[in-house]
């Protein structure tokens, strides 16, 4: 029997669009090694559009099939799936250990958690939330199980801690090979972009900044701003705003330098080795931000909805300048080592083995 990875995901105009994007990517690499999978989703009319079988970030259709499972994000999984021997990714904002519970006796991933309800699940992939960088030495024993600093056992789950789990398309993979950024004297081409929703409304924000960095002549390139939420700005020299770009991961290098959320747009830029600077949008996210921006991979502006736009003015118009290119080439080299392209590969390893582990 073809093992089957079930994704639970949720979507609606409060979040962004990175955990459907990861299920796409999977789902493509789970096929490829020959599963079957499906897409499992709640939420708003954005999910039930993807339920439908479309993808959000083109015009073509999801690689596999797609459920709708109704708004909460507490909608149980259909009872017939529980007769399978498959595994369940759940890519969710909030786990709760009550659900995790009740789509036994499946075998359960997730990815990132912050809680403890991860503990009653199998697998728990931990990307960004416990540190971004870990050595694969010195092994250690516990309880017979040799572990690498990375992984940890907490009761009978196994945690995989670090950046090379992250999950990034094909696209984004086959261009990191082909990559060798060298970074210019002065950004001439800057791309703003908050993720597929910007609930929080940082793309004004981030207009105004721009705009004021342009006008007092501390920077002398060319803008071009996705606001999800419309195109209603008064035209600014510099500045172009668009609602969104089509197939954004591979035209990311098209940018010398770009400034987003914790989302998957962040992953891809370092991936890419394309400098970036970020902001928050909610302690999640800036957690995430905080994390790499300690092994020196990005800039980090703090959160979103509380940043002193004066500071972060001055902040993004030193970071644009000839002066910060060594900073911003030390931030590319840093971040491609990061980000090898090859999560998507080891995560999907990772739950082909425990789709066979069934007894």
């Amino acid at each position: 029997m073809q093992p089957h990875l079930i994704f639970r995901v949720h979507n609606d105009r409060r979040s962004g669009l990175g955990h459907i994007a990861r299920a796409i990517t999977l789902a493509e690499s789970w096929l490829a090694m020959g599963g079957i999978a499906t897409i499992t989703i709640s939420g708003d009319e954005r999910a039930r559009y993807i339920a439908s079988g479309k993808s959000p970030f083109s015009e073509s259709n999801l690689p596999c099939s797609a459920i709708y499972l109704g708004k909460s994000m507490d909608s149980p999984l259909p009872e017939y799936f529980k007769f399978e021997k498959a595994v369940v990714f759940v890519d969710l904002l909030n786990i709760t250990a009550e659900q995790i519970e009740d789509m036994r006796p499946l075998k359960i991933a997730i990815m990132e958690d912050e809680s403890d309800a991860h503990k009653r699940a199998d697998i728990l992939f931990q990307p960004y939330l416990e540190g971004v960088k870990w050595n694969r030495n010195p092994i250690r024993t516990e309880n017979g199980k040799k572990l690498r600093p990375y992984e940890e056992q907490r009761d009978a789950c196994r945690v995989l801690k670090g950046s090379t789990y992250l999950i990034l398309s094909s696209a984004v993979t086959q261009l990191h090979a082909q990559r060798n950024p060298i970074q210019p004297p002065d950004v001439k081409n800057l791309l703003v972009a908050f993720g597929g929703a910007d609930s929080q409304r940082l793309a004004p924000k981030a207009y105004d900044v721009v705009a004021k960095v342009i006008e007092e002549n501390h920077w002398d390139g060319r803008c071009t701003l996705l606001s999800p939420g419309g195109v209603n700005y008064l035209e600014f020299p510099g500045i172009t705003v668009l609602s969104s770009i089509q197939n954004l991961s591979t035209r990311l290098p098209e940018f010398d330098a770009i400034w987003c959320t914790g989302g998957v747009t962040l992953a891809e830029c370092l991936c890419l080795g394309i400098p970036v600077i970020a902001w928050g949008r909610n302690e999640r996210h800036h957690k995430i931000i905080n994390n790499i921006a300690q092994v020196g991979a990005c800039v980090n502006l703090g959160l979103g909805l509380e940043a002193d736009l004066t500071v972060v003015q001055e902040t993004l118009a030193n970071w644009l300048s000839p002066q910060e290119q060594e900073s911003r080439q030390e931030q590319a080299t840093i971040g491609m080592a990061l980000v090898d392209g090859s999560g998507t590969s080891r995560v999907s390893q990772e739950l082909w083995e425990l789709a066979n582990s069934y007894q």
